[in-house]
């Protein structure tokens, strides 16, 4: 469980500058045991409109793509 939080957290790194060059920013909560990751988004990510859609078709399938046991992922 270690390795893969690691995993995810350095994805979340490599799209974190997309989100900062908008205001925002992403940070890693947890990783449950059902292996859905929690992030909160920040900054102006926390109050855009497309959120949802920058979580799911952007974070999320980089996510999948680079830790595949990944299932969803979800902003708490």
């Amino acid at each position: 469980m270690e390795e893969l939080t690691e995993k995810i957290k350095k994805s979340i790194d490599e799209v974190r500058p997309y989100l900062v060059a908008d205001g925002g920013d992403i940070e890693f909560i947890e990783l449950t045991d059902d292996m859905i990751v929690k992030v909160k988004l920040l900054g102006a990510c926390g109050s855009c409109p497309y959120s949802v859609q920058t979580l799911k078709l952007g974070v999320e399938e980089k996510l999948k793509k680079d830790v595949p046991e990944v299932k969803e992922v979800v902003s708490v």
